[in-house]
């Protein structure tokens, strides 16, 4: 080790203090614009109602709408407006929700200088929607290099503007909904195009009692293990293509058959096919679902393949809302969640989507756990719905790469498989940019 003298000595902890103020980067770069990094931030599960929430949006989070078209508040009064003829207005007009009336003024198009534009939340639990100003929202984050946040990034959105009765429905505190769509306005859209970063990101859903977090503008996406992981860019290499909806912008892919233990499930031929044309049918990803939701000639025969699958096991009076349920002591546990056959997802290229019994099986009470897949009712609205809608219950733990700009998915398997999970990012702010300084100083005494 290097002798200093012993001025030097005393002088050291002042210098070391000032490499790491000096080291740290500031939130803008020379033109005045945030720097081209991605941002992260924090994802919470709601217990009660099974919702995630995002930390964005100053004193209050937003509840996570992957097909949500825009994002929506409520506003402070007085708040800014956009004119009805701008460009923005129209496209927060271009998919309005059925059976939505339209407000007295506020349509995209006016000539009227002083119209101010109006668009139409929707709440994606409850069916209801309400009419607000199209606005321009404050939102923050942190920087990351997908090991750490890094910095404080602000920046603004457009949204909407939305009346207080419409969060009825939503977990107490939160402020609105944030849209993650495929659409202009999504959260991940304006991301891309406000912080010049990849339109791109990556989704890890928690389980109740942790924080699971999201990052947007692409990178890599780094999870503690031993050794830490990462995840993102390895799902990037083969991607599944997504499918346009001619209707709105989530996210639906092929799904050419399902498994349970290896075994294909008879279902009627093409009934989990999109109708391009319609916009019917076809397998897609929510978060305001809480269990994957099965068109009926597709729940039944999964039932049945899954209830023979585990005849073995002794059951338990189901608990609603799920029809088939086991007694807890009976069943084994594995790293991947409960011991019961595996459910494959059979996808495009070959590949699967695994939901082995950390995902297939959901503990209700201390005594009972029960099949986490519900059946769809026989309504109108059932008969324009997707086939599957593949819920957050089932996402948990899994992490999923949405590339906006190629229109592909990646998914991984449930991540317990690697001894992690969406759990263990790493939210220590520049926590590796400061261990690296501090090598850097122990090294040179």
């Amino acid at each position: 080790m290097l002798s200093l003298p012993c001025s030097c000595a005393r002088v050291l902890p002042w210098l070391l203090l000032s490499l790491l103020l000096v080291s740290a980067p500031s939130t803008m770069a020379t033109d005045g614009r945030p720097p081209s990094k991605p941002i992260v931030t924090r994802l919470t599960k709601d217990p009660a109602i099974s919702l995630y929430t995002i930390s964005v949006k100053s004193g209050a989070p937003l509840v996570v709408d992957l097909a949500g078209p825009l994002l929506w508040s409520t506003c402070p009064s007085p708040h800014r407006t956009i004119p009805c003829s701008s460009s923005v207005c129209t496209i927060a007009n271009r998919n309005h929700p059925d059976n939505c009336p339209y407000a007295a003024g506020g349509r995209p198009g006016s000539g009227d200088r002083s119209c101010a534009c109006v668009a139409y939340p929707y709440n994606p639990v409850s069916g209801q929607c309400g009419h607000g100003d199209v606005t321009t929202v404050p939102l923050s984050a942190n920087a990351t290099d997908g090991k750490n946040p890094l910095f404080p990034v602000s920046f603004s959105a457009f949204g909407s503007c939305a009346p207080g009765g419409l969060l009825t429905s939503l977990p107490s505190g939160v402020a609105g909904v944030a849209g993650l769509s495929r659409l202009p306005l999504s959260l991940p859209s304006q991301v891309a195009s406000s912080l010049k970063v990849a339109k791109k990101f990556a989704l890890c859903l928690p389980g109740s009692g942790y924080d699971g977090a999201a990052i947007f503008g692409g990178g890599p996406f780094q999870l503690l293990a031993a050794p830490p992981v990462e995840i993102a860019e390895s799902l990037s290499q083969n991607p599944l293509p997504l499918l346009k909806h001619p209707k709105n912008g989530a996210y639906y892919f092929r799904v050419t058959g399902i498994a349970v233990n290896l075994v294909r499930v008879p279902i009627p031929r093409r009934a989990l096919d999109l109708d391009i044309r319609r916009g019917t049918g076809g397998v897609t990803l929510s978060t305001v679902t809480p269990y994957t939701t099965l068109r009926s000639d597709i729940y039944r025969p999964l039932l049945r393949a899954f209830d023979a699958a585990t005849s073995g096991i002794a059951r338990a009076a189901p608990v609603k809302p799920f029809e088939m349920c086991y007694q807890a002591s009976a069943l084994s546990s594995t790293r991947l969640g409960f011991g019961v056959a595996n459910i494959d997802l059979m996808l495009d290229r070959g590949q699967n989507w695994t939901l082995p019994g950390g995902s297939s099986l959901v503990q209700v009470n201390e005594q009972t756990v029960c099949f986490a897949f519900l059946e769809m009712g026989h309504t109108s609205a059932v008969a324009d719905s997707p086939a599957v809608i593949i819920g957050g219950f089932q996402m948990e733990n899994n992490m999923l790469v949405f590339d906006l700009e190629k229109g592909t998915l990646g998914i991984s398997w449930l991540l317990f498989g690697i001894r992690t999970g969406c759990g263990n990012f790493n939210f220590t702010v520049g926590s590796s940019s400061t261990a690296h300084l501090l090598a850097t100083a122990a090294n040179i005494l």
